[in-house]
């Protein structure tokens, strides 16, 4: 007998996620029963002080498991039993799964940024890189930077002591000296070969860019995870110099992909996920 999955994501406004439609239209592809249903604070009028209420109503309500995205990345962590090794390396979950009276943690943002990247970006010079953002998505994209080969990091966030958090965590599982907190946007992006945002910044609920355009030059590599819309100011900007780009849809997709497999235990096709991804409007 095939198993039935119920899903679902806690996250602020989060109605125009595609993140529904690509668990749903799989599990039908899988002959699955598979819903997927979205948990979205702001039309509730709840924060992140409702977790642990919506955490123990998902479980009694038997839900599968959950996603988590922004703002509850890292609220999370104190309210579950278990973490994954990347959820606990990290510093954030984006997916739990309920499991024998356990809620176990795990990150499958670190693994969609770096298949994304991979797919995509795999020639591009990695010796300096400038990240925006040090929230949740931002530690697991950092992680996947520094894996995937980026000889140094440089970190900016609104939050100086929470990019000074997410260095030390990186120095602490890549050694001292690869990332460091940014000091002076303008010089580092002199120097960069590559930019990522990892901020809500460029959302169509947030409009805007997290850099200054006159800062981005021909040679950069300029990767997003926001994915609503796919053509963010960014990248917009960015394209405009020639740039080589990467949209956050890639993200958005790959992470999907294993948390499918997690919540289902079925291992789904990747490219059609993709497929269907690409085939909805941004």
């Amino acid at each position: 007998m095939k198993p039935r999955v119920l899903a679902g994501l806690i996250g602020a406004g989060i109605q125009a996620s595609r993140t529904p439609a690509l668990h749903e239209q799989e599990g039908d592809a899988q002959g699955l029963r598979y819903l997927y249903r979205l948990i979205d604070l702001e039309p509730l009028r709840l924060d992140i002080n409702a977790l642990p209420d919506l955490l123990q109503a998902a479980e009694q309500m038997n839900f599968t498991g959950l996603n988590i995205t922004y703002p509850c990345k890292q609220a999370i962590l104190p309210l579950l039993d278990e973490l994954s090794d990347e959820a606990r390396g990290i510093g954030a979950v984006n997916t739990v799964v309920f499991k024998a009276g356990k809620r176990i943690g795990h990150n499958t943002d670190c693994l969609g940024f770096a298949e994304g990247f991979r797919r995509n970006l795999q020639d591009v010079v990695r010796r300096r890189v400038v990240q925006m953002g040090a929230g949740g998505a931002g530690a697991a994209v950092a992680h996947a930077l520094l894996a995937e080969g980026v000889e140094h990091l440089s970190i900016f966030d609104v939050d100086a002591s929470r990019a000074q958090d997410l260095a030390d965590n990186l120095a602490h599982c890549f050694g001292p000296g690869r990332a460091q907190v940014g000091t002076h946007l303008e010089n580092a992006m002199a120097e960069a070969d590559g930019l990522v945002n990892t901020t809500p910044m460029g959302m169509a609920k947030l409009p805007g860019t997290p850099v200054p355009p006159a800062l981005l030059h021909a040679q950069l590599w300029v990767a997003e995870i926001v994915y609503f819309p796919l053509e963010t100011e960014l990248l917009r900007n960015a394209r405009a110099l020639g740039c080589r780009t990467l949209d956050g849809g890639n993200m958005a997709v790959f992470q999907a992909v294993k948390a499918f497999e997690l919540f289902s235990g079925v291992v789904p096709d990747a490219h059609r996920m993709l497929a269907h991804f690409q085939s909805m409007k941004s």
